[in-house]
């Protein structure tokens, strides 16, 4: 099953997140990203996704997060 969900990248205290569709299968033992949807930083408040994408991978079955769902809805991707 194929999910949408956060990443952590950056430095210690410098976090930033990379927004992927990942099998949850193979996510927790450190599985390669089926693709790259955008990035959030948390600490500058810059938030880029590839809406196409997203919408996409949606309609072919993959589940967002509960943090991305409620990413989505804030950046009016989803209802």
């Amino acid at each position: 099953m194929l999910t949408i969900r956060l990443t952590r990248k950056g430095k210690k205290n410098q976090p930033f997140f990379r927004v992927v569709v990942i099998d949850k299968k193979r996510s927790s033992t450190g599985g390669r990203a089926v693709e790259d949807l955008g990035y959030k930083n948390p600490l500058t408040k810059k938030v880029s996704l590839k809406k196409e994408r997203i919408l996409y991978w949606i309609k072919n079955g993959a589940k967002p997060s509960a943090t991305i769902h409620n990413l989505l809805v804030t950046e009016k991707i989803l209802d």
